[in-house]
């Protein structure tokens, strides 16, 4: 055997073991399709591959900051003990109650009545509905925004925060590190908090030198705004100009709807248990967990709400367990809005169950998006969906529908900063409120009456028959979706 040979037959031996190593570290506590797919990286461009799954093939935080969740889990269940009588759970449907107990177990959160909640479907309102709130405050702003940029449409915003700041209120800020370089006033944005006095931390920091490390592409997509813990805000929105300030945006006339919620009571204070969770991540300062007791009368207009923190500082995937119990249990109707929608197996074939059962399942995106691989991966579920009797309705470019949200049946909804994705289900830290409130849900079933008279619904028939170039880009960009 001449060395051409033997360094051939070397290079294959370390290959193959290369990928028998890789199938058995890969596949260990990973969804079969996931790991398929970073095995089949690696077997046909090893090396690449393998820098690939070092740098995004860990899907979990750093050990000290699941160790600081759980932390703060135990705390929030030990101070929060006896909070889930308060409510109206002899209203509930029967199913309700496993699911509530199901978050409490996950998220460690319970269920609160007494709630007041308030739809915000109009950008520029929603903004103006927190500057009015800040401008009350009297002890502390609380504000977590995936992206946070000072310009004309969020000035009335920060100078909120400036006007608390002056009147000796605490306001702290946290917003997304990486996110932050994507968008321009990067640097004003944080001269102007420092300036007004705020304290602001970045979420998830990329600085190794100083131990703070983890998957890059994880990312802290939270919308959270509380004051004083009376009031607080949550949703899908960033505070941003709804055209993200993106020239190519500017030029397409692209702009972002989006939809929030005002909260009153003691839902408020789940929300502000998130913030605090984060805010312990990224400073080591563990602030006090506001436990006062709860005083409740129940009304017409009161609902009970739970909120549901999910990501890779969980052991689970607390969003898509919600999300899939959910649909299981409708018995009449789902309507989903979500902009980025790459479900898992176990959400798709709940859907096309529920659609089978007789169940009437409608599904809101975008004509248009702003993320091509995403924008196209999503597409390749459609036909599968639309087969099975799920509608799907296109909402009418140039709007980008970005909100955030479900309904199930007459009593029972879901609002937040999650999409339906595999990235929002593993990579993202997210938050949303699980509702249950007749005229919630009548409010929400009102916006979704908007969505469908400014939508294009889809037809199987012309679906089927989009152009194959069409075809093949849809069902590549799927592939890239199960790298996680």
């Amino acid at each position: 055997m001449n060395d051409a040979t033997l360094w051939a037959v070397s290079l294959a031996i370390a290959h193959l073991v290369i990928c028998l190593v890789a199938a058995v570290l890969i596949s260990m506590n990973r969804r079969p399709t996931s790991a398929i797919a970073w095995v089949l990286a690696i077997i046909f461009v090893p090396y690449l591959g393998i820098l690939f799954f070092l740098l995004i093939g860990v899907g979990k935080l750093p050990r000290h900051r699941r160790a600081q969740q759980a932390e703060v889990n135990r705390l929030v269940t030990e101070r929060t003990a006896g909070l889930s009588t308060v409510g109206n759970s002899g209203e509930w449907p029967t199913w309700l109650g496993s699911l509530v107990r199901l978050n409490r177990e996950l998220g460690s959160l319970p269920m609160v009545g007494g709630n007041r909640v308030r739809l915000l479907p109009d950008y520029v309102g929603s903004i103006e509905a927190m500057v009015a709130a800040i401008d009350r405050a009297e002890y502390y702003v609380h504000v977590e925004f995936y992206i946070l940029v000072h310009d004309q449409t969020t000035h009335p915003f920060f100078e909120a925060l400036r006007r608390a700041c002056e009147r000796g209120v605490t306001v702290r800020v946290l917003s997304d590190f990486v996110t932050g370089f994507q968008f321009p006033n990067r640097r004003e944005t944080r001269r102007l908090l420092r300036e007004m006095g705020a304290e602001w931390l970045p979420l998830l920091p990329l600085v190794p030198w100083r131990g703070q490390w983890q998957r890059p592409d994880m990312r802290n997509h939270r919308k959270i705004v509380v004051v004083d813990g009376y009031t607080g805000f949550m949703g899908s929105q960033n505070m941003i100009d709804s055209s993200y300030l993106k020239k190519k945006n500017v030029q397409r006339g692209l702009h972002w709807h989006e939809l929030m919620v005002e909260a009153e009571g003691p839902i408020v204070r789940e929300l502000n248990a998130v913030f605090l969770t984060d805010w312990y991540s990224e400073s080591g300062e563990l602030l006090p967990i506001d436990t006062t007791p709860v005083v409740f009368s129940p009304r017409p207009e009161l609902v009970d709400a739970q909120v549901v923190p999910s990501g890779p500082s969980f052991d689970n995937d607390n969003n898509l367990k919600l999300f899939v119990a959910l649909i299981h249990q409708a018995e009449r109707r789902i309507s989903i809005t979500s902009p980025y929608f790459v479900p898992d197996e176990s959400l798709l074939i709940a859907l096309i169950t529920a659609a089978a059962r007789g169940v009437a399942v409608e599904l809101f995106v975008s004509e248009v998006a702003d993320q091509v691989l995403v924008y196209h991966a999503q597409r390749s579920y459609y036909e599968s969906l639309l087969a099975a009797g799920v509608r799907i309705h296109l909402y009418r470019a140039p709007t980008v529908l970005h909100s955030k949200h479900f309904s199930i049946d007459d009593e029972v909804a879901v609002i937040g900063s999650s999409n339906m994705d595999i990235r929002s289900f593993a990579l993202n830290m997210e938050v949303s409120m699980l509702v249950h409130g007749r005229g919630f849900v009548t409010a929400m079933r009102a916006v979704e009456d908007d969505y469908r008279r400014a939508s294009i619904p889809l037809d199987l028939a012309e679906w089927v028959n989009r152009p194959l170039r069409q075809k093949v880009a849809d069902n590549l960009a799927r592939l890239t979706s199960e790298l996680q």
